[in-house]
């Protein structure tokens, strides 16, 4: 099943190679209704960045194990 606009809520996120980012929310494409991520990082120069909510969300095998590519942090 794909990931809807409503699993991801605004806050912090951390990245599985450690970095940390804020969601902002979500956007649809306009041509073909693709749902993105709309974050920043907070480090380095900032600026905004989409992903592919599908991506955002999916699972990658780092060391042998299965994690999110993004993990909500606490706050």
């Amino acid at each position: 099943m794909s990931p809807s606009a409503d699993t991801i809520t605004p806050g912090r996120y951390r990245h599985f190679k450690g970095g940390e980012y804020e969601v902002i929310g979500t956007a649809r494409h306009s041509e073909t209704q693709e749902w993105y991520v709309v974050y920043r990082p907070l480090y380095g120069e900032g600026g905004l960045w989409v992903r592919p909510l599908a991506m955002f969300t999916e699972i990658v095998v780092r060391e042998g194990k299965e994690i999110p590519r993004f993990t909500k942090v606490d706050t």
